[in-house]
């Protein structure tokens, strides 16, 4: 952990696309535990994440737009988990779509496409 604030002005930042993922990009904001994640993600409306799995704890939270996981529609406001191991998805962005993502440990392999 760092010993000062820091600061990331999203708006201004690069984020970064995913080329087996085309319509998704990524912003990465922190790193909470060894190779775990907190970001932000992108998704153009119509992008479809196929079903995956992380051996990892996945928390999200729907900052903008509406998206489809498994049946569950997700619209801005809302909040998910999903336990580490647990088969997850297809996420669908039923708009243009904006996600925090907080994953307590390695993505590991991405076995959805």
């Amino acid at each position: 952990m760092s010993a000062i604030q820091t600061f990331i002005d999203s708006t201004r930042a690069s984020w970064s696309g995913i080329d087996f993922l085309p319509g998704v990009e990524l912003l990465p904001l922190a790193e909470p535990v060894p190779r775990g994640s907190v970001h932000l993600a992108r998704m153009t409306a119509g992008t479809v994440i196929p079903p995956h799995t992380h051996p990892a704890d996945e928390f999200v939270y729907v900052m903008s737009g509406v998206v489809e996981t498994g049946t569950t529609r997700c619209p801005a406001g809302t909040f998910w988990h999903t336990p580490a191991g647990t088969r997850q998805g297809p996420h669908v962005a039923v708009t243009d779509v904006q996600i925090l993502t907080i994953r307590l440990g390695d993505m590991g392999a991405f076995d959805g496409v």
